[in-house]
């Protein structure tokens, strides 16, 4: 079984898509949703996940900085953000994927 860690800042927008992720793909197992850096840095080292959905801009660590931290863990990165401009940032730091806000539930499905 597949699992990620869901991290955003804005509760609604996580719930969102851990809904359009159960939808999509029903196998894979939300073990954790953060709402800050912090916390997500914590949840990826205490679940070890396939996957984390990490929103870019987030209070304590920024996406970017949680994945730096976790670059030698198996953990794949996909950024859910609202902001276009950090997608080059995010590539380098060997992201699955990017994508912007609100998700739209085709373009998500592209990216598992």
């Amino acid at each position: 079984m597949n699992t990620a860690v869901i991290a955003d800042d804005e509760p609604h927008l996580a719930e969102a898509l851990r809904r359009q992720l159960a939808a999509l793909w029903p196998e894979l197992a939300v073990v954790a949703v953060a709402r800050n850096g912090l916390e997500a840095a914590k949840a990826i080292e205490t679940h070890a996940p396939d996957l984390a959905f990490l929103d870019i801009q987030m209070p304590g660590l920024t996406g970017l900085e949680v994945a730096q931290g976790i670059e030698n863990s198996a953990t794949r990165v996909v950024f859910v953000t609202a902001f276009d401009e950090y997608a080059v940032q995010a590539f380098e730091q060997s992201a699955l994927d990017y994508l912007l806000k609100p998700v739209k539930a085709e373009r998500l499905a592209r990216t598992i």
